[in-house]
């Protein structure tokens, strides 16, 4: 595949150089060029095949030239020992839980994916690559567990002090090895700014091959295709009705990766792209106005995104043609309220505990069956697949104050707490992250 940018369409790169770059020269997000059909390959996967099988198809259809003598299968296998699992939550509605990986949110598939195939195209040179990430909490785990024990690869996690939970902290700061933590004494704005200074400092770039492994970077987004694919080869069989995915939205690079796969030729009706309080994008699809503003904190505290960089994206995919947009995009704004009623009512029903963020998606997908399909009975009209994105147990506050019960946390995550913190603690500027650098990291 190549790509251009969002910014100069005559911008044309490889998968490669889109993976090591992050963003395009010019600022703007690279997109793909080709659209290939993939229609034939979703069809006759079986809806018994795993999600490795799936994984392993794409990755070949996908960056077949781009990997040309390693094999999609071991790639598949190395970067998947984890897997999306369905399960029902009423006649009309599938949970496609994503939380089953090391860090126990959605961004383990992506991250994996990246570390890699970054691996891979590091392997042979004399090239040693830098991650640099800022998080306010599931990123950094996600790509600290990730990218850790890779071969020629550094990884230096930014977060801010006391501004993240303990349980989150333990997952950034007990990893080791070629991970490190940062303990900035600021706020992830700062720790965001830092990252973005230090990827415009040419001498920092050049000498510790600085790479993002953000959602901005295409090597973390594509993959989540995978399990939108998969999701619908298992869950569609004989079923003729319309089938959607609601898909809990923040920075929107999951739902982008979703709608990447229905560009590819999966046969998906609709998504919804479910939101709390910070409505950007349906208040967009409303007026037909892009107005980002300050975001404001909810309970789905990872949505909390009031300009979203990924929607460059889907604006690119429709040509910024707000009729097609809508079309196939739907908003859906949920309150604090709502969200906490969600999570209650499933609970009582069947005992199954939601994530904050699982709950706006599934309360979208309520709202959109009872505007558009009149009946929450299985009438064969309508299957809606909800995205759920994380582990109830890394939100125990909020279930708790929503259910009254202590969610389970796994064992991966009790780990964590037992371990001892790591972290190196600097001030907000970009000049101590750049003395951490030179006087910790490998250069090549």
């Amino acid at each position: 595949m190549t790509f251009s940018s969002t910014e100069s369409p005559d911008i044309h790169v490889s998968f490669r150089d889109a993976v090591f770059s992050g963003l395009a020269p010019d600022g703007g997000l690279y997109v793909p060029i080709e659209e290939p059909d993939l229609k034939r390959l979703f069809l006759g996967f079986s809806a018994d095949g795993s999600f490795v099988e799936m994984a392993e198809r794409m990755i070949g259809a996908l960056f077949g030239s781009d990997i040309a003598g390693r094999s999609p299968a071991a790639i598949a296998r190395t970067a998947f020992p984890f897997a999306p699992v369905m399960r029902p939550l009423t006649p009309q509605i599938e949970l496609l839980e994503l939380f089953h990986g090391p860090s126990c949110a959605f961004k383990d598939f992506g991250a994996s994916f990246l570390a890699t195939i970054l691996e891979i195209f590091l392997d042979g040179t004399d090239r040693r690559a830098t991650i640099l990430t800022a998080t306010s909490g599931d990123t950094g785990s996600a790509v600290a567990h990730a990218f850790y024990g890779k071969k020629n690869i550094d990884v230096v996690v930014l977060y801010p002090s006391g501004r993240v939970s303990p349980l989150q902290e333990k997952q950034l700061t007990t990893v080791g090895g070629n991970v490190l933590a940062l303990e900035v004494e600021g706020t992830f704005d700062d720790c965001q700014r830092m990252v973005k200074q230090a990827f415009q400092d040419r001498e920092l770039t050049d000498r510790f091959h600085l790479t993002s492994a953000n959602s901005i970077n295409l090597g973390r987004l594509l993959p989540q295709s995978f399990y939108y694919a998969f999701a619908w080869c298992v869950s569609h069989a004989e079923f003729a009705g319309d089938f959607l995915f609601s898909v809990p939205s923040g920075n929107f690079g999951n739902l982008t990766a979703g709608v990447y796969a229905w560009l590819w030729g999966l046969p998906v009706d609709r998504f919804i792209a479910a939101t709390n309080k910070n409505d950007i994008v349906p208040e967009y699809l409303r007026t037909g106005v892009f107005k980002p503003r300050a975001s404001v904190p909810t309970l789905s505290n990872a949505m909390d995104v009031g300009n979203p960089s990924n929607f460059e994206r889907l604006r690119a995919v429709f040509r910024d043609d707000l009729m097609d947009i809508r079309t196939m995009i739907h908003g859906v704004s949920v309150s604090d309220d709502e969200t906490v009623a969600t999570m209650r009512r499933h609970y009582t029903r069947s005992s199954i505990v939601l994530d904050p963020h699982t709950a706006t998606a599934v309360c979208a997908a309520e709202k959109m069956i009872e505007s558009e399909y009149g009946s929450t009975e299985d009438d064969g009209s309508v299957k809606i697949v909800v995205v759920s994105t994380a582990h109830p147990g890394k939100f125990g506050e909020v279930v708790y104050d929503a259910l009254g019960i202590k969610p389970d946390i796994p064992e991966r995550l009790l780990n964590a707490l037992e371990k001892e913190k790591q972290s190196v603690v600097i001030g907000s500027d970009k000049a101590d992250l750049a003395r951490v650098l030179f006087a910790t990291r490998r250069t090549a």
